[in-house]
């Protein structure tokens, strides 16, 4: 197969883009957060093609986007009250929700589970695309099986090249990580994955209390201990030992540093990032994929600050450490 590279900024190439997903093919396409792998969602033999594409396992349960709050009762079976202030607040934009799946659902994008997690990407190429069609996608990030997600379509490429229709090139993602995935029960909110959106930011439009377990075994997407890994073996290392390890480490070694101290480090694969939550998490995944690009076999990651608002780097890095 040969993948088409599309550019989003040409009216044409949008409407290409819509009408292989309309004919069963699969597109990659850009979100705010990461690029993601989208198949139409009303078919259900599409979406076996992600599993394919991926080689991801049949029962991880996928994420549906959608392109206007009306198209939600598609696919839950019920909308509940708590849902109005945070679509109001967060939608478009990085937040999943976890809902009970609408009877008409196929398993293939719940993996057999009775629920579906529903978001409503802030991406302006992927809404027009969503609402342009009319049209809902199941949409993991598009990338290899636990493979480093992509921010690029430069980066979708190096990992799909040949196995999918096409790729939506919509430049950059803004946020670089992915998505907050909230699970609302009758007496808790749950983050059952860390994201842009934090404990803190939901908590004012919920009138129950929102934890962040420390671990849990609920199948959600990126709920894998090794996960959104390179090629090279990372490996988080405290700031005042990162230069000690550096000078034992063999020559195929890279670092990924933000501290000032550290900035001027000798080492030929080094890349230095912004030490604020913010553009460290823009910067995260490309930096990796960089660092792949040099043929690094292991990578020396600066560990990041201890903070809450931190909790979706650790999350990423830690999976990526295994």
């Amino acid at each position: 197969m040969k993948t088409e590279i599309l550019n989003a900024q040409i009216p044409a190439a949008l409407q290409r883009a819509g009408e292989l997903l309309k004919a069963g093919e699969l597109v990659a396409v850009p979100t705010e957060t990461v690029y993601g792998l989208a198949a139409d969602a009303s078919n259900a033999e599409a979406v076996v093609q992600i599993f394919t594409a991926k080689q991801r396992p049949r029962n991880h349960p996928l994420i549906t986007h959608i392109g206007h709050l009306e198209q939600l009762e598609r696919w839950v079976k019920h909308v509940p009250d708590w849902v109005a202030p945070l679509a109001d607040a967060f939608w478009p934009g990085p937040l999943t929700l976890i809902f009970e799946r609408h009877p008409s659902v196929s398993d293939v994008i719940t993996g057999g589970l009775p629920t579906i997690g529903v978001r409503m990407p802030n991406h302006p190429v992927l809404l027009s695309l969503l609402q342009q069609f009319d049209m809902a996608v199941a949409a993991p990030s598009a990338n290899p099986y636990q493979k480093l997600s992509p921010t690029s379509a430069e980066q979708v490429i190096l990992g799909l090249d040949g196995k999918i229709a096409a790729v939506l090139d919509g430049g950059n993602c803004d946020i670089g990580t992915e998505s907050t995935i909230l699970r609302v029960g009758e007496h808790q909110a749950e983050i059952l994955r860390c994201g842009p959106l934090s404990a803190a930011d939901l908590q004012p439009y919920l009138p129950l209390p929102v934890s962040v377990p420390h671990s849990h075994t609920e199948s959600v997407s990126g709920n894998q201990k090794v996960h959104y890994q390179p090629n090279a073996k990372v490996i988080i290392c405290p700031t005042e030992s990162l230069a000690t390890l550096l000078q034992a480490a063999p020559q195929t070694t890279g670092i990924l540093v933000y501290s000032p101290p550290l900035r001027q480090l000798d080492c030929p694969h080094r890349i230095v990032v912004a030490g604020n939550h913010h553009d460290y998490r823009k910067a995260l995944y490309a930096a990796l994929h960089r660092l792949d690009q040099t043929g690094a076999e292991q990578l020396l990651v600066e560990a990041p600050p201890r903070l809450p608002e931190w909790a979706d780097i650790w999350d990423r890095l830690s999976r990526a450490a295994g």
